[in-house]
Formats: C-alpha cells, structure tokens, sequence
C-alpha cells in the first residue's frame, strides 16, 4: 500500500525501503553488540546471503508483476508456504504436519481468489517469463525466512545483528538490479519520500525485526502460513484506507485463507491423531 502512495519505480522503492531502514537498523546493531557481542562470523555469513536472496526477491517480483500482473505474480510469490518448511525439511529435517499438507492446496486457492487472478487483469508481457520470475521470487523469499531462521535459532540473543546484515545485503542487491531494469531516482515529491520513509520503518524494520523474533519460535509452517494474511491484510487496508474495491469472489478468498491458516494450525482435542 506503501509502495502505491509512494508513486515512483520499483527499483526506488525496493532499494530506498532497505537503505533508509539501516538509519535506524545500523545503531540498533550497535547496542546489540555492546550488550551481547558480535554475531558468530558464520551466521553473518548466513545473514548476507539472507539479504542477497531478499533483493532478488524484491526484484524479480516487481519484474513478475510487470509481465503478469499484480494478481497472478501476488499468487506465485506464495510459493513460499510450500517452498519454506520444504526447505527446513531438506536442509534441517523439520516434519510437516499431515494437517498442514492437506490444507495448504486450501491456502493457495484462497490466495488465487483474492488475489483476482481468476478474474483476468493480467499486463501486456511474458507470461512465461513472469511465471518463472514469480515462481523464483517465492523460492528466493524461501530462502531469506529460512536463513533469517537459522540464525534466530542458534543465536536468540542476536536479534538485530541478521535483520541489519540482511537489509544491507537486500539493498545493494535491489540497488546494483533496479539500475538495469526500472532505474532508481532519487527525484520524488515530499508526499513520496514520507510513503517511503514510512516503508522502510514499517515494512522493513519493524516488520522484519518481529519476523525474526518470532519466527525461531515457530514451526516453519506455521510462520509460512502465517505470513500468507500478509496478502489479505494489504487487501483489508487497501480497502479501508485507499477505497478500492474488491469482487466477492476476492473476499470469499480471504476468508478462505484466513479459516485455512486457522485449521492447519488449531490445537487437535485431546487424544485425536493429529498427525507428525
């Protein structure tokens, strides 16, 4: 919602959440380390490649809704609700529940009804190429939640330290992609630079310090469901604030994905088989 208020290029918005976010994040970083020390040297290791796979995404997303359209490409980079416990399956061998498997089908085509995907809106492009771009975007997204994870899991006490790393990383990458796609500018209207401003900390470094708070204590698909009301909540907003419109079709999805996030993760009653 941020973004659209903001009304200037992706790659700007992209690269300026991160850059201006590490004005707040840098002397946050700084306090972590007087109080608790540095980060061990593999888990910042860990947090840059965090932040390359996060830049990636921001672009190749922006790339994707160019292509496709915002409806499909918002469809695709969910990916990740799959892509995010696959990968601490593989890598960690973390168990997915039966319940979770089952309901993630649900999920996604909440997430394609309220997304308007069904009800066309795609953009002039290549929708091969944007296909894959979304599809990339939500594996690379993936891959950020589960690094951000790692280091959470082995180093509680450093919560600032990865999401700075990261960010610095994100914004180098969107930086160095956003000049050869959609081209950077720093020539925006003061209503811009406040939309922008408030992006990078909301959306940048208050979200993500909660993410990485939270999500170590959390099954991986529990934190990849969760994060799927992120598309619900920005329609919810865009609503109340922007007074856009939505289809029926498009509400039924929220509530779908909503009761879906709430199934897989409910607490079974005692003595029924809920499963691994």
């Amino acid at each position: 919602m941020f973004v659209k208020l903001a009304d200037t290029t992706a790659g700007t918005a992209a690269f300026l959440r991160c850059a201006l976010a590490l004005g707040i994040l840098v002397p946050l970083l700084v306090h972590e380390i007087r109080r608790n020390g540095r980060l061990a040297r593999r888990l910042q290791g860990c947090a840059a490649l965090a932040g390359v796979f996060l830049g990636i995404d921001y672009v190749m997303w922006t790339m994707s809704i160019l292509d496709v359209g915002a409806a499909v490409a918002t469809v695709l980079i969910n990916v990740q609700v799959i892509a995010f416990p696959l990968l601490a399956r593989l890598i960690g061998g973390t168990v997915m529940s039966r319940r979770f498997l089952c309901t993630t089908p649900v999920m996604l085509g909440g997430i394609t009804l309220a997304s308007g995907a069904l009800q066309g809106g795609a953009e002039d492009g290549s929708p091969v190429r944007g296909t894959l771009l979304g599809v990339g975007a939500g594996v690379a997204y993936a891959a950020y939640l589960y690094l951000n994870r790692l280091s959470g899991e082995r180093s509680p006490v450093h919560v600032v330290t990865p999401v700075c790393i990261s960010t610095a990383a994100a914004a180098v990458t969107a930086g160095v992609v956003g000049l050869f796609t959609t081209g950077i500018t720093l020539s925006m209207s003061p209503a811009s630079w406040g939309w922008i401003i408030a992006l990078a900390l909301l959306g940048q470094v208050a979200a993500w310090l909660l993410i990485s708070t939270g999500t170590p204590q959390l099954a991986p698909n529990t934190s990849a469901a969760l994060l799927l009301l992120q598309p619900v909540m920005a329609m919810g907003c865009g609503l109340l604030i922007l007074r856009e419109t939505a289809t029926s079709w498009q509400l039924a999805g929220c509530v779908v994905v909503i009761a879906a996030v709430w199934f897989s993760h409910r607490t079974p009653r005692k003595g029924a088989d809920s499963g691994p």
